[in-house]
């Protein structure tokens, strides 16, 4: 199997599939630090407002690693599955959060 294949859902159910194992729950994160320069520019954007595009780049990519992680150890437990996904983040210092993605590893058939 690969993550290609691999069924990520926010629902507590997959239709069309049936849960025939629950393998418990699973996680991934990643904690990411901003850029001094990237904060510069921010402040001159929040002036004027709009979209800090470099700040939607980080936390794009933050949110993929850690359900990338997320699968990976729903992967090494057996399942082909995760249900009921959730993200979550928060800040672990100044400049500096986490990403949090969990979720129930389950084999459906």
């Amino acid at each position: 199997m690969t993550k290609n294949d691999f069924l990520v859902v926010t629902t507590d159910e997959v239709p069309g599939k049936k849960i025939v194992k629950v393998l418990g729950l699973v996680r991934g994160n990643t904690v990411r630090c901003r850029n001094m320069g990237v904060d510069i520019g921010a402040g001159f954007k929040n002036l004027v407002g709009g979209e800090i595009k470099n700040y939607t780049a980080m936390s794009n990519q933050a949110r993929d690693e850690a359900m990338n992680r997320m699968i990976n150890d729903a992967i090494s437990k057996g399942a082909n599955a995760i249900v009921a996904v959730r993200f979550t983040t928060s800040m672990i210092m100044a400049s500096t959060s986490e990403m949090f993605a969990f979720g129930t590893a389950v084999v459906v058939k």
